[in-house]
């Protein structure tokens, strides 16, 4: 059945016959076509845009050779970031933890081809004379300034070894960058400072002091040192990604730099009381330290009187930040600590010598201030001329039984004045005759002389420090006031008689400068070293025991007649000191038993570890004879175990100056011991 709406009628046509084509339609067909296409093509006839009259847009610019780039919207932009994004990262890559000692990188300017930059082979890098213009990062690109960091984030943490490091950016052209370099098993180090390098600093040239053998020289003398120029002039270098030269390093300064907990002394007629102990050597293991050790009486400081004389150096030497800037700040923390009781005067010197305050209570801090404030650098040195002022301030002010010192502040150098330097040590020494000391504060680098610092303090009976920053400006004038300001003991001296028998050879370290004769220590008019209020003072001897197989000198074919006697006694400890108003001077002995060996240098306690500790590192990075074994490493590591409770941070501060040191002067695969150096294991 079917449904009319179910019927196509396209259908019908299938069975339709088909028409035969009609040539007029097809020419009618055509003539359309032409005439749309003629007028699709009068349509497209018009102009083109671009800057150019009939031609598309190819460029936003044409040179002059006619050559067009499509676009440079997008290589501009990129150029000019790059042009700023390179170099920023450049210098944050080397100002990074990567640079040595915190500080910013500089680039010694050489000439080189273009096409290929030649980088300059380990150790011929030369360091430029002080003073001079050395082209750094800062100077190079302007818009990164150079990074600034405080003194107590100098030193570096430990560096974390990278696994695959990418390779390194190709420096400017005409620059190299003195880059830290890193050989297979070895970490980060600075080729550059491996050798100490001329700082324009001056030091009074020494030897080491040698091994001797007991049986032929048995007595040892010399005098106390409660200096710590050393260690901070140390640190300051290092921290500047320099090694320290020899002479710079004095290892019984080292030592003393930091407080140890030794029994305090009973009473002011008795200032201090030995403390001893031997204990194994860690650089080598068949020798000993015997340490021995002092702690100053502490007097209440309500009590005492003190009348100073701030002898300020305004030369034009001292134009410098870290020098007389902070030697302003510096003074200002020590005017804080004085009371109504003591009296402060003010001396400069700078081509001539002049009165900046008279005599003024310490109370009146207002005017001591603004008279410091108006200090301002410019002439010639004459600081002969500005002591002899200042001693006379001092005397004209002096109090009886009371401190009376002069306080000389300089970066050391005494270019014009007396000609003969002996003289003003003499006129110093006389001076302390009558009671006036003289204590040396040294400011800044390049142009120091520490060795009139230390002789103008050692014959005033004073002290001398290095002031590297406001922070040990804080240690020294602050938390150390009264071992510098107040004198319970002077003309202190050392005298150790070795028993042959139990020792076959000793030798002490340090004290080089302080070397005194064996008939010296019973002449009171020798003159010694002074003790001050609460000041702790360590002198270490490696021993080499009897039959220890350690010895280093071979015994004598023709020996002496007789045999040393075996008493039971390793040494005999003799000590001579003059109270501070006296001129006779009192002795103290004690003999050196079994009874303070110590079978491991733990057992001795942790400030013996700490001890050996500095002993250690101040014999590596002078370059010593001795000690040569021992690598930064466990040097670290005894440092770390003799750090204890360490409330300041020094000891802390030391630990990462090893880290520091390890990288300036790294560990070497060849070590003293395989080239015949003693003391080693």
């Amino acid at each position: 059945m079917s449904f009319p709406e179910d019927h196509d009628p396209l259908e019908g046509l299938k069975a339709g016959a088909v028409p035969a084509p009609r040539a007029e339609a097809k020419t009618r067909a055509l003539s359309a076509a032409r005439a749309a296409f003629d007028a699709e093509a009068k349509n497209s006839s018009a102009a083109t845009k671009g800057r150019a009259p009939g031609s598309r847009l190819r460029s936003i610019i044409n040179s002059l050779k006619g050559i067009s780039i499509m676009d440079l919207r997008i290589p501009v932009g990129t150029a000019a970031i790059a042009l700023l994004v390179l170099p920023l990262g450049w210098q944050l890559y080397t100002s990074t933890a990567l640079t040595p000692g915190g500080q910013g990188p500089e680039f010694a300017q050489v000439a080189q081809p273009a096409e290929e930059p030649v980088v300059a082979p380990q150790g011929e890098t030369k360091v430029a004379a002080p003073r001079e213009k050395v082209i750094t990062a800062a100077d190079s690109l302007a818009a990164a300034p150079e990074p600034m960091m405080a003194e107590s984030e100098m030193a570096p943490p430990a560096l974390v070894d990278m696994a695959a490091p990418p390779a390194p950016m190709p420096a400017p052209t005409g620059i190299v960058p003195q880059m830290m370099t890193r050989s297979a098993g070895q970490s980060l180090s600075v080729p550059l400072s491996q050798a100490a390098q001329p700082s324009g600093d001056q030091f009074t040239s020494f030897d080491e002091q040698r091994l001797k053998v007991a049986a032929e020289e048995p007595v040892s003398t010399f005098s106390l040192d409660v200096d710590t120029a050393s260690y901070a002039y140390t640190r300051r270098m290092l921290e500047d990604g320099l090694v320290p030269e020899r002479d710079a390093v004095r290892i019984e300064e080292l030592i003393n730099y930091f407080p140890y907990d030794y029994p305090p002394a009973p009473s002011a007629e008795t200032p201090f009381e030995p403390t001893i102990s031997i204990y194994p050597t860690p650089w080598n293991a068949k020798t000993q330290i015997m340490q021995i050790g002092i702690k100053g009486f502490e007097p209440s400081f309500a009590d005492t009187r003190s009348n100073l004389v701030f002898l300020i150096d305004t030369s034009g030497s001292m134009d410098a930040a870290d020098k007389l800037p902070l030697l302003k700040r510096a003074f200002g923390l020590l005017l804080e600590q004085l009371s109504e009781n003591d009296t402060v005067s003010i001396v400069t010197y700078a081509g001539s010598a002049g009165v900046a305050l008279e005599p003024t209570p310490a109370s009146d801090k207002a005017k001591i201030m603004a008279a410091i404030d108006q200090l301002n650098p410019g002439g010639s040195t004459a600081g002969a001329q500005g002591i002899e002022l200042a001693y006379r301030l001092a005397d004209q002010a002096r109090i009886a039984d009371g401190t009376n010192r002069v306080i000389l502040a300089t970066d050391g150098d005494f270019n014009v004045g007396l000609d003969d330097p002996e003289k003003l040590e003499d006129f110093i020494a006389d001076k302390r005759r009558t009671g006036i000391s003289l204590s040396v504060l040294g400011f800044g680098r390049g142009n120091l002389d520490d060795a009139t610092m230390q002789a103008l303090a050692q014959n005033g009976n004073g002290n001398a420090s290095y002031i590297s920053s406001f922070a040990e400006a804080r240690k020294v004038l602050v938390e150390e006031i009264g071992g510098t300001l107040h004198t319970i003991a002077k003309d202190v001296k050392v005298q150790v008689e070795f028993n042959p028998a139990v020792v076959a050879e000793y030798r002490l370290i340090g004290y080089e400068t302080r070397h005194l004769n064996r008939e010296d220590f019973n002449n009171d008019a020798v003159d010694a070293g002074d003790v001050g209020a609460g000041t702790t003072v360590t002198a270490l001897y490696e021993i080499t025991p009897t039959g220890s197989g350690g010895e280093v000198v071979d015994p004598l074919r023709y020996g002496a007649g007789t045999e040393p006697t075996a008493s039971g006694e390793i040494a005999f400890l003799k000590m001579r000191y003059k109270l501070p108003d006296s001129d006779v001077s009192q002795l103290i002995e004690e003999p050196v038993t079994s009874s303070v060996v110590y079978g491991d240098i733990a057992d001795a306690g942790i400030d013996a570890q700490f001890a050996a500790a500095v002993a250690a590192f101040g014999q590596k990075i002078k370059g010593s004879v001795y000690g040569a074994s021992m690598r930064w490493s466990e040097i670290e590591a005894l440092a770390q175990a003799g750090r204890g409770s360490d409330e300041a941070g020094y000891r802390a501060e030391f630990i990462r100056l090893v880290d520091t040191a390890s990288l300036l002067k790294p560990d070497t695969d060849t070590d003293g011991c395989e080239v015949g150096v003693s003391g080693c294991n």
